[in-house]
């Protein structure tokens, strides 16, 4: 029985014509080729070549053999070929879903990193709403859903990303244009747009007034924090929004303003409860995390270029 080693040095012979041309096709020493293929000829009892004027031409009885060999070391060609497409993702799909919140900025970014590493794979991007988001991944039409916040349900596993905070946003002309903070006192002082109390998302905005026992009154509801934020830069009044909606400038003409209260939320992946991760979803979500950790980073301490940031949790 031969070995790859054999068929592979065999097969260096017979296309070379020459032991000295087969060990620099494969990069090793001249003897170490004789050697082997002395040893391969003895242990099978077959002869390979005809040595002539130190080139070795096949023997009619190898002919066979060498087409196996042949076919063989095509079937090594292959594996190389699907395993080097594998590695640049080109046989693959990755499948994501995501608030609104988080895909406007942050999974751009994180997708951008993934697609340095697998420059080939295919990715399909879904905006959810929370009632899409069980379905998506329970029906098996994507791999995770990127969330602000996380469902109780047997089905589905929640892995932590990071943790956010709250914005006040004013648009730039505003008369608080000027502040650096605001209290949620003085927030419901002015005309409020928000997203609906109820709703999961909306509930994270509405939880800091809720703590102070302050009324919550939205004059303009909307469904996503986009919406809000053009909103308010319409000057029809102010929100608090996540920090990950306006993340590193994501939406220009307003004013982001710290709120004195602690507003601090988590987020998360969901995914399927016992379904395997692809390495593609795995890289998604390791460069999705430490994206929404470095922006953490960024905003709690001094302002450290966020590539700088990325690196260090990288």
């Amino acid at each position: 029985m031969m070995t790859l080693r054999q068929v592979e040095v065999i097969r260096a012979v017979m296309v070379t014509g020459t032991i000295g041309g087969a060990a620099k096709l494969l990069n090793v020493s001249a003897p170490g080729i004789s050697r082997l293929v002395k040893y391969t000829e003895k242990s099978l009892g077959v002869r390979f070549f005809q040595r002539q004027n130190g080139r070795y031409f096949p023997t009619p009885e190898a002919q066979n053999i060498f087409e196996q060999i042949n076919a063989v070391y095509k079937k090594v060609d292959d594996l190389t070929e699907i395993i080097s497409k594998i590695g640049h993702g080109a046989l693959s799909e990755l499948r994501i879903g995501s608030v609104p919140s988080i895909s406007q900025v942050m999974v751009p970014r994180a997708i951008e990193r993934v697609r340095r590493r697998y420059p080939e794979l295919r990715i399909d991007i879904n905006i959810l709403k929370i009632e899409e988001a069980v379905d998506y991944l329970l029906l098996g039409r994507g791999d995770c859903v990127a969330m602000s916040y996380r469902l109780d349900h047997s089905g589905l596993d929640f892995l932590p990303l990071a943790s956010g905070e709250l914005f006040c946003i004013v648009p730039e002309d505003h008369e608080l244009g000027s502040r650096k903070q605001i209290s949620a006192a003085e927030i419901i002082r002015y005309p409020l747009i928000g997203i609906d109390p109820t709703d999961p998302y909306g509930r994270i905005m509405a939880d800091i007034f809720a703590r102070k026992k302050l009324k919550y009154d939205i004059t303009i509801r909307a469904r996503f924090g986009t919406t809000v934020c053009a909103l308010v830069k319409a000057g029809l009044g102010i929100a608090v929004i996540d920090q990950f909606t306006v993340a590193y400038g994501g939406f220009p003409g307003v004013k982001l303003l710290r709120i004195t209260e602690s507003t601090k939320f988590d987020t998360y992946i969901a995914v399927k409860r016992g379904a395997p991760l692809s390495l593609h979803i795995e890289h998604f979500i390791h460069c999705l995390r430490s994206e929404m950790q470095a922006l953490r980073l960024e905003q709690d301490g001094p302002r450290t270029p966020a590539s700088r940031i990325r690196k260090k949790i990288t």
